[in-house]
């Protein structure tokens, strides 16, 4: 990381955090909120990508955790809201996603390939019937409100939510969400990350050097896990309501169009999948009852055409133009 902030990749992220710091300045308050949404799922689209890019594994069960994030923080205004402040909220929907996902990941990370995929479809919709039934417990289909906490002592009381969210909360979600990349992109980096990929790559070669290959896979999907907890856990606040739906294996394949359409083998892409797809979505949604239909051509379309995703393609054009002497550097910047 430390030869990482000397690259002309960390030019390109720095410059992209000052625009981003200065949006609420330069687009109205919906749109802004649609910004806030996408920020919200790219730390979530981050943690699939773990599991998808670097361990060689499809989930179709993310939306698990992220259900269990949210339902962390809205629990905890409904039974202990004497302790329901923002930093108490975020912990609360670590902590819980991470002991989901523990428990999930030691019964998936046995498995693999398509049987590992239905595992983690199944155990997410266990838990979603869990939340749709509880009803005395977790609300049932009417879901859970979510007030705007306090934060660090410092109370929003008669602040509506908009104000809210186009004020204070969308600097402090940039700063979740821009400390949740740079330690994602030192996982992957990281020794762990390259043991991750070497059982991606080959899962008898790594067990023969030392690799304990379905311990390393359950850390990364414990990690994948935690990332989507606090997904959750910082986009209930935006949505400011939530509901057994988020937990729907709907909303997984959601998540995993999201890393397709962003491009799952370059480290940005899912960032960006996530920032279209709230876009995309949206105006399907307005355009069509069968917004779905849009959704589906597009999916075509993109394994089709383009099947590194966006960014996948904008890579490769840059590369057509540049210099063949720098051809090599952009390879090895897309693969990292």
């Amino acid at each position: 990381m430390k030869n990482f902030l000397f690259t002309p990749r960390a030019a390109v992220y720095a410059g992209i955090f000052i625009v981003l710091l200065l949006l609420p300045k330069m687009i109205n308050a919906y749109h802004l909120s649609l910004v806030e949404t996408g920020l919200s799922l790219a730390i979530m689209a981050l943690g699939l990508n773990l599991l998808l890019r670097y361990t060689g594994v499809l989930s179709f069960g993310i939306g698990a955790y992220f259900a269990a994030g949210a339902y962390a923080v809205g629990m905890l205004n409904m039974y202990w809201p004497e302790y329901y402040t923002f930093e108490t909220a975020i912990l609360a929907s670590i902590l819980v996603s991470a002991a989901v996902s523990a428990l999930f990941g030691f019964v998936c990370v046995r498995h693999t390939r398509i049987f590992f995929s239905i595992l983690t479809l199944a155990l997410s919709m266990l838990l979603f019937a869990v939340l749709e039934k509880a009803y005395h417990i977790t609300g049932g289909s009417d879901g859970i409100r979510i007030p705007i906490p306090t934060f660090f002592g410092h109370e929003f009381e008669g602040m509506r939510r908009f104000q809210f969210l186009t004020g204070p909360y969308y600097y402090i979600l940039l700063g979740i969400f821009s400390a949740s990349t740079l330690i994602m992109l030192a996982i992957v980096n990281s020794p762990f990350g390259k043991a991750l990929q070497a059982t991606r790559d080959n899962e008898l070669r790594a067990e023969m050097i030392g690799v304990r290959v379905r311990r390393f896979r359950w850390y990364a999907f414990v990690i994948a896990g935690t990332f989507s907890g606090l997904s959750g856990g910082v986009w209930c606040f935006v949505s400011g309501h939530i509901t057994p739906e988020i937990c729907n294996w709907v909303f997984s394949g959601e998540v995993v169009y999201m890393v397709l359409l962003g491009g799952f083998m370059i480290f940005e892409g899912p960032i960006v999948g996530a920032m279209l797809f709230t876009y995309l979505r949206l105006y399907a949604v307005a355009a069509t009852e069968y917004w779905m239909l849009i959704i589906g051509a597009t999916l075509v379309i993109l394994v089709l055409l383009l099947p590194g995703g966006v960014t996948g393609g904008l890579y490769d054009l840059i590369e057509r133009f540049k210099p063949k002497g720098r051809a090599k550097a952009g390879a090895e910047v897309k693969h990292a």
